[in-house]
């Protein structure tokens, strides 16, 4: 057995937090089966990287955000709340998001 702890699980967790900050400081309920989806994606892209690429992921915040947003938006979490969220996102400077969330955002720009 390997004593390599598997990141997909680590960045899950993580990526499950953020959407949380996301939605919340937006005030909007999460689409619960759709952020499910995304972590499932997230988890499935996680484990198809090579080794060398799933070890940097778990040290490299460009490369998570990177894998972040992929699941977000293959996910179809960018297709939910659009109207919504394309009209917070007109003033980016009102949102109580730190710039690592424009991964998200730009989606619905």
């Amino acid at each position: 057995m390997s004593s390599v702890p598997d990141p997909s699980q680590s960045l899950a967790e993580e990526f499950r937090r953020h959407l949380e900050t996301f939605y919340g400081r937006l005030k909007l309920a999460p689409p619960y089966d759709s952020v499910e989806k995304a972590v499932r994606v997230l988890i499935a892209a996680v484990r198809a990287l090579p080794e060398e690429e799933r070890c940097r992921a778990l040290v490299d915040p460009v490369a998570q955000w990177e894998l972040f947003r992929q699941a977000f938006e293959r996910s179809g979490l960018a297709k939910k709340h659009r109207g919504i969220i394309t009209g917070l996102v007109r003033n980016r400077a009102s949102l109580d998001l730190p710039a690592d969330y424009d991964q998200f955002l730009n989606l619905f720009r």
